[in-house]
């Protein structure tokens, strides 16, 4: 259970109180195929207001009861006092689903206006789920972030954050739930600056069509 335990925050770490958005919305395309459109927004105390967003797209096989692909690409945005260049990504993913456990291995490549280089970064999560009766469940998961080149417009190797999320699932209506906890997000303190602590209200709304 340490993947769950939150670092402690020292007097250079900065920390931010965040809301965090997500919409998806899965859509059946043949049998055993589906695609995913996502939004996201965030929103941001240190930032006074939205400071980033993402909208993109996922097509998903299931190979078995237990393994899901997929491949996608999303556009992220930057908004207010985020200084970052929108960037756009391409992903793929491996899904494998064992009882209440779900483990995602997740590679991103990173496009971004200031060069040609492509950032690679590796995500790997974890996530169990305990139903509680009625739809209902309580979860938590674990994802860290590695990047897995350098490159010239910013991105540089190495272990980059983690994010841990705790929650509950909650049934709406029939084929739409949402995902509702607390999520705190840690950037290690990397290349001379201060590591970050981001606290978020964070709420997914997942509608199967």
């Amino acid at each position: 259970m340490l993947l769950f335990l939150v670092p402690e925050a020292d007097a250079q770490t900065v920390e931010d109180t965040q809301l965090w958005l997500q919409t998806n919305a899965n859509v059946p395309i043949a049998e055993d195929w589906r695609v995913t459109v996502e939004g996201i927004a965030r929103f941001s105390e240190r930032q006074k207001g939205l400071f980033h967003t993402e909208i993109g797209g996922l097509v998903s096989h299931k190979l078995s009861k237990h393994v899901e692909i997929g491949f996608g690409y999303r556009h992220v945005g930057s908004h207010g006092g985020n200084t970052a260049d929108d960037e756009d990504r391409l992903r793929q993913h491996v899904i494998l689903t064992y009882g209440r456990f779900t483990s995602r291995f997740r590679i991103d490549e990173r496009f971004h206006p200031d060069g040609p280089e492509v950032g690679i970064r590796i995500r790997p999560l974890l996530r169990y789920n305990h139903p509680i009766g009625k739809g209902f469940a309580l979860f938590a998961s674990h994802e860290s972030f590695f990047m897995a080149n350098s490159t010239d417009w910013g991105q540089r190797a190495g272990y980059d954050r983690m994010r841990n999320w705790v929650g509950v699932t909650l049934p709406i209506a029939k084929g739409i739930s949402s995902d509702v906890g607390y999520l705190n997000q840690y950037r290690f303190a990397r290349n001379g600056g201060s590591a970050q602590m981001d606290h978020a209200l964070s709420m997914q709304l997942s509608l199967n069509l």
